[in-house]
């Protein structure tokens, strides 16, 4: 199954998966589990660190569409290993520099990355700068043999503030497009998941996604990766109406909770992530795989 927006087959999980050492295509160990996967690392951000998905019984305090992915494919797998490295407010550079080589460390056999979103919407942020760096990143992961799941950014077109670098975002998007073509990775396309538009898909700060909005991510993931899953489509609530007075006050709430702290953070040259370490730095045991004890995943 390959991304909605690529075209090219040398982006599907079939043309990635051969070169994974867990279990062959198509053969028994394969079938049983429904994917080839053992062991899976993400990195990343405060998106791949589940930051607007608080649950106080994950690891850090947040679950997120990472660890739903990793619930998931551990449902089936003995001997499952999933670790998450992402931290908030990390820049592309910090990412690769503190990320990479620890994922690699790991010896993962599938790899998910998304990066470079919190510099694309920084004054200035160059997207053909940052692919350069993605596409050396990403040459190294997929030297490894895993298979490397590349994200796409979310069209920011309907969300205040982000709405006004959404030219930016589709350039890095395209760019990243690229990037996937030329290492014969898998793209998960936030941008044409059209469903994040909707309100409820994000969370009060309107930076980051939601419960629901990481449920709807995770699913695109595992459909696009073409793994059977039972994370169900959630439909968001409908809003109530609002008088202008109303949505004026909520615009204010906002702006003096979340939007001017996350100015006051850039002027300073602060990051949200300034001394938060990795959720889950070792790749080990999800809850929800075989002889674990029921867990987020049920």
């Amino acid at each position: 199954m390959t991304s909605p927006s690529m075209p090219q087959d040398s982006s599907s999980p079939s043309a990635a998966a051969p070169a994974q050492t867990a279990a062959a295509p198509g053969s028994a160990l394969e079938e049983q589990a429904g994917h080839p996967w053992r062991r899976y690392v993400a990195l990343g951000d405060s998106f791949t660190e589940g930051i607007g998905d608080p649950n106080p019984e994950s690891p850090g305090g947040h679950r997120g569409w990472a660890d739903r992915v990793a619930e998931e494919l551990a449902r089936d797998r003995e001997n499952f290993a999933y670790a998450n490295l992402a931290i908030r407010g990390r820049l592309l550079d910090q990412i690769i520099n503190e990320q990479l080589q620890p994922a690699l460390d790991l010896k993962p056999d599938l790899v998910t990355i998304c990066a470079g979103g919190n510099d694309v919407i920084r004054p200035g942020g160059d997207p053909d700068r940052l692919a350069e760096k993605m596409d050396a990143a990403i040459a190294q992961l997929a030297g490894s043999g895993a298979t490397v799941v590349l994200f796409t950014g979310p069209d920011l077109g309907t969300t205040p503030v982000l709405g006004s670098v959404r030219g930016r975002v589709a350039v890095y998007n395209e760019n990243l497009r690229t990037v996937a073509a030329r290492h014969d990775v898998v793209i998960a396309d936030m941008w044409a998941l059209r469903e994040l538009s909707a309100r409820d898909m994000w969370a009060p700060d309107r930076l980051h996604f939601s419960p629901l909005g990481h449920h709807t991510i995770a699913a695109m993931v595992l459909d696009t990766l073409a793994v059977r899953h039972t994370l169900e489509p959630l439909e968001p609530k409908p809003l109530p109406p609002k008088n202008w007075r109303t949505a004026r006050t909520e615009d204010l709430t906002w702006a003096r909770e979340y939007f001017m702290p996350w100015v006051v953070r850039r002027v300073r040259h602060r990051s949200s992530g300034d001394g938060i370490e990795a959720k889950r730095p070792v790749a080990g045991p999800i809850f929800g795989g075989p002889g674990m004890p029921p867990g987020s995943a049920d």
